[in-house]
């Protein structure tokens, strides 16, 4: 029997921990970081402040637990560049995004949160700063392993210096998308094609230049 109760004991404090994350994850995303208190977080989730307190210490922690299971579903909801490896590198690459594209459009709201992290002091904790720094990377060494087959598929220099270049310019675009899909209504995957049409001329241009 103490067992059991244990078992629920801890059902419950898993629960109510999720529920104050999801209720943070909305609030931050429609009012920013610094527009949450603790007490809309206790009115959207339901629960009293002591809960809030008991599992996380403060507004701060709460902000890093949500930070660090955004983490954790980044790497459950996108596919890895290897995955699609049968494929030629542009083909590879189209079916990659395609796939991240698709995802981010059943979950926008992964971006309007880093998005929304990214404005206020809060930014500069080192817990905040650490977390987002792993997505970003995270982010980035998947670009440049979709990329590397097209433009370094030797691991020549230029052509590695040239891909960290176009992985940037991966991530500030989702990242731009995420505006323009709280505005406009705009999907990530309409953008696709255009995307690989531009590196496709890129990918033609540099096999001319090697």
């Amino acid at each position: 029997m103490v067992r059991a109760s244990n078992s629920a004991s801890t059902a419950a404090g898993s629960s109510s921990r999720d529920l104050i994350l999801d209720a943070a994850r909305d609030l931050i995303t429609s009012r920013g970081y610094d527009g949450m208190a603790v007490s809309d977080l206790c009115a959207q989730s339901g629960l009293p402040p002591s809960s809030v307190y008991y599992h996380f210490g403060n507004k701060l922690g709460v902000l890093a637990a949500l930070l660090e299971r955004t983490f954790e579903e980044f790497h459950a909801l996108f596919p890895n560049p290897a995955s699609f490896g049968e494929r030629d590198p542009v083909a590879r690459l189209e079916a990659w995004f395609t796939a991240v594209c698709n995802a981010l459009d059943r979950r926008p709201d992964y971006l309007r949160l880093l998005l929304a992290v990214s404005v206020g002091p809060h930014k500069d904790s080192e817990t905040v700063r650490v977390t987002v720094r792993r997505i970003r990377d995270h982010a980035h060494a998947s670009w440049v392993e979709a990329l590397t087959p097209i433009f370094a598929p030797d691991g020549d220099a230029d052509g590695q210096a040239f891909i960290a270049q176009l992985a940037v310019l991966g991530r500030a675009m989702t990242d731009g998308l995420s505006v323009a899909n709280s505005f406009d209504g705009a999907t990530y995957s309409s953008h696709v094609a255009p995307f690989v049409s531009l590196i496709r001329g890129l990918a033609e241009q540099h096999s001319h230049e090697v």
